[in-house]
């Protein structure tokens, strides 16, 4: 037998009147995390179209932007619609020691992955020190 919950039925009713009201770009929900010497964004796109995802660099601010545009039908009697359409944007400011013109993106199965790849100059190296007897090797880590 089921339960009434009028707590769950006013959450579904106040979370269909915001949404249906709300402008503007929706987020996308997404995961960064470092492998190696690359960053890796990976953000949940379902059901768009991939093309008409776009991502684009502008100095050290990376945005991610996808339309989703749901097909009805115009005799459809609507039961539930939980699923959005409409813009879909997310921004990041990139910082400094990433190499930006090698940035990469793919689209799979509803998630966009894009690679970003630390530089050369932020990655550490190791520096020879000559002393009058043997040359010695020092790490050194450049921020």
């Amino acid at each position: 037998m089921a339960t009434y919950d009028p707590l769950r039925d006013l959450e579904r009713f106040a979370s269909t009147v915001l949404e249906s009201g709300r402008r503007g770009p929706r987020q996308m929900p997404m995961d960064l995390y470092r492998k190696g010497d690359h960053y890796i964004l990976s953000a949940d796109l379902p059901g768009i179209d991939p093309g008409s995802v776009d991502v684009d660099i502008d100095g050290q601010l990376l945005t991610i932007r996808a339309e989703r545009t749901l097909t009805t039908d115009e005799d459809a009697q609507w039961i539930t619609r939980e699923r959005t359409s409409g813009s879909f944007l997310r921004q990041l400011s990139l910082g400094q020691g990433l190499d930006k013109e090698k940035i990469s993106a793919t689209y799979n199965n509803g998630v966009l992955s894009v690679m970003i790849p630390i530089s050369e100059k932020a990655k550490p190296r190791k520096i020879e020190i000559s002393t009058e007897n043997t040359p010695q090797q020092i790490e050194s880590t450049t921020t």
